[in-house]
């Protein structure tokens, strides 16, 4: 049995996820808030991003001077940490979805905090990928703005996809404001949350019929959004699956390459 001491880190744009592996057995997954993050555990060394990994009691000593570490997100290309291995976020959430699933066949939509990636894995390799990050309109924050506007939390948001009201602005911006007219003209609150998750469906699905499958795996914070992932279900015509630790799919995914 495999007893290899791996650690995978996405630098995500809302959360720090870590993963450690012993051989491919999850032994411990933990996040922060990145910006939080940065500020209490890393710093600036030779203009390059180092971490304090021991100082955040993530990790034991132990851990950290047998296990090989990868890391991947956000900070991958400044990040400074002796020893570790630099991998593509698409890679890592390709190998983190393969890892949790067994699939070796399948379209991935990973739906961050700020942007949306779609890969095509074929015999357990990656043939393409699309990514949307000059918008963050498909992403985690479009939803934690909506949320905000309609003053509830993400779980509440996440409950409502019955009859959702049109909501058409392309734009996250232009989308708050047309979320504000609809507000006014009296619509309930669960026509309204409902509205805002069909718009994540109707972003997302022109990058997946780029990539016809059978199956749909969704990884990243947005997975779980329950109404979401109902409304995706019902339209895009694949067989959807949700890993068991969807948010921190990249960490799992770093951590299994290392």
């Amino acid at each position: 049995m495999d007893a290899t001491l791996k650690i995978g880190i996405d630098l995500g744009s809302r959360k720090a996820k870590f993963a450690l592996l012993r051989g491919s057995e999850i032994v411990r997954l933990a996040d922060l808030d990145t910006i939080a993050f940065y500020k209490k555990y890393g710093s600036i060394v030779n203009d390059e991003l180092s971490l304090d990994l021991l100082g955040s009691g993530i990790f034991s000593v132990e851990e950290l001077e047998q296990a090989r570490i990868t890391v991947t997100g956000y900070g991958r290309n400044s990040i400074n940490l002796h020893g570790a291995r630099v991998i593509s976020e698409i890679k890592a959430h390709v190998a983190g979805a393969r890892a949790q699933t067994g699939l070796a066949d399948f379209t991935l939509l990973d739906m961050g905090g700020q942007d949306t990636k779609v890969a095509q894995v074929v015999a357990g390799r990656l043939t393409d990928f699309v990514m949307n990050d000059k918008c963050a309109a498909s992403s985690g924050r479009y939803l934690e703005n909506m949320a905000a506007v309609l003053e509830v939390t993400l779980e509440e948001l996440s409950s409502y996809a019955d009859e959702p009201i049109a909501l058409d602005a392309t734009c996250g911006i232009f989308g708050e404001s047309e979320l504000i007219g609809q507000i006014l003209r009296g619509h309930s609150l669960a026509r309204l949350c409902a509205g805002v998750n069909l718009t994540l469906v109707k972003r997302v699905m022109p990058m997946l019929k780029r990539f016809p499958s059978d199956t749909l795996i969704i990884t990243g914070g947005v997975a779980l959004n329950r109404a979401m992932v109902q409304l995706l279900r019902a339209d895009c015509g694949m067989s959807v699956v949700i890993p068991e630790h969807p948010q921190h799919n990249g960490a799992i995914g770093c951590a299994s390459l290392s």
